[in-house]
């Protein structure tokens, strides 16, 4: 018997005749994370942000939406804390939720995320941008608030990404608070298919370069990220975003890298809440396996994916392209010749998940959504026993998203 997560819950699961193998990484300690976010800002990679902030300034905070476990309510209030150090005023500040082309959040949703500090909070609208430069002749639009802003600070979360390697930095302000043609060039098939952008990767990624490149464009004075693993968060840094990303993947590598000697039939992969909300954030799992460093799985092998999809697809603009893209194609193959020729921003969800379905199937489990699953090339099953042949091979990440294959 093992535990998966399962939306804010877990499941158990039983596979009797099967040989199981559990990926359990190292995991780490965790820490406070305000007393590790106040170590952070207070030793920061470069200078203090009370000393760069002036009293008069204007600043946006860029913060993380909902599809981040971001602790964005403490680690808003530390970086203010700071701001108030340098003279800056709380009506000075105004939030903006990073959204790229996620749905806006619910007043809720600002409340719970940024606790006394949702009043400040504004939702990014990726058409209401102002250009600030450009990267390999691509402009640089970030929202406008952002733009007009005298200082510009971000909180994000360090974590495994597919293509950024690990996400946060300045990825939180370029991405989140940024446009639909600078999403389009990072996320376009030319992008993803260069050799270097691949989950775990920060060295040598031209996604990763091209992100950073365009927060030096905006002008991010100062990020605080924080990183976590299965038993919460796990280190915090703070200052300059290149050497915040570096310092906090590192980390993350120590606790979530997991070394695979065989191969499986099956690999058995859990999210949990917030990823498991959609299945354009679930099959991040799926990806994850097939298309990081090592992939476990013989050929013909599955992934299983137990997610709760109560949003189904999922409700933003870029939830809405992954979805028509998927449920309108034939076959994996076809959509991943025809998207090689571009697609719109959002949609380059389906295309990873059409590469990796060249190759494998992914089973959705335990869903209220499996009507959306079965539109979208992937098979639906009511649990995670209906999904693994007997006698199968399986290896079961309980947390998918949090475990680096080896």
């Amino acid at each position: 018997m093992v535990t998966v997560p399962h939306g804010d819950g877990s499941i158990d699961v039983s596979l009797p005749d099967c040989e199981v193998t559990v990926a359990d990484p190292p995991g780490g300690e965790a820490v406070d994370p305000r007393e590790a976010a106040e170590r952070a800002v207070a030793s920061p990679h470069g200078p203090r942000l009370r000393d760069v902030a002036d009293a008069d300034d204007s600043v946006a905070l860029v913060v993380t939406d909902v599809t981040r476990a971001t602790p964005d309510d403490v680690l808003a209030d530390v970086l203010l804390a700071e701001l108030a150090a340098a003279g800056v005023d709380r009506e000075q500040v105004t939030v903006v939720v990073g959204l790229g082309l996620h749905r806006p959040m619910t007043d809720v949703e600002l409340r719970e995320g940024l606790g006394e500090h949702a009043d400040l909070a504004v939702n990014h609208d990726p058409e209401a941008v102002v250009a600030v430069g450009e990267v390999d002749g691509v402009p640089v639009e970030v929202h406008e608030t952002v733009a007009a802003a005298d200082r510009v600070v971000s909180t994000g979360m360090v974590e495994p990404h597919q293509y950024a390697g690990f996400s946060g930095g300045a990825k939180t302000v370029a991405i989140g608070a940024g446009s639909e043609s600078f999403i389009r060039y990072t996320h376009g098939p030319e992008m993803l298919s260069r050799e270097g952008v691949r989950l775990g990767r920060v060295d040598d990624n031209p996604f990763r370069e091209a992100v950073d490149r365009a927060g030096e464009a905006v002008g991010v004075d100062f990020c605080l990220n924080v990183t976590h693993g299965p038993l919460g968060i796990l280190d915090a840094a703070a200052g300059r975003p290149r050497a915040v990303v570096r310092s906090l993947a590192a980390s993350a590598r120590e606790a979530l890298s997991v070394t695979v000697e065989d191969d499986y039939d099956a690999v058995v992969a859990g999210v949990g809440a917030p990823k498991d909300a959609n299945l354009y954030q679930a099959t991040r799992a799926f990806t994850y396996v097939v298309l990081g460093a090592r992939n476990p799985l013989r050929p013909g092998g599955r992934v299983v994916v137990p997610a709760r999809l109560e949003e189904g697809a999922g409700e933003g603009t870029g939830e809405r392209r992954f979805y028509e893209r998927l449920s309108a194609a034939s076959s994996a193959g076809a959509l991943y010749e025809s998207m090689r020729e571009g697609y719109d921003p959002g949609a380059q969800r389906a295309f990873v998940v059409a590469r990796a379905l060249c190759n494998h199937d992914c089973y959705v489990t335990n869903s209220e959504s499996p009507d959306i699953v079965e539109d979208c090339l992937l098979q639906a099953r009511p649990n995670v026993s209906d999904a693994v042949d007997p006698d199968s091979e399986v290896l079961v990440a309980p947390r998918a998203l949090e475990t680096l294959l080896s």
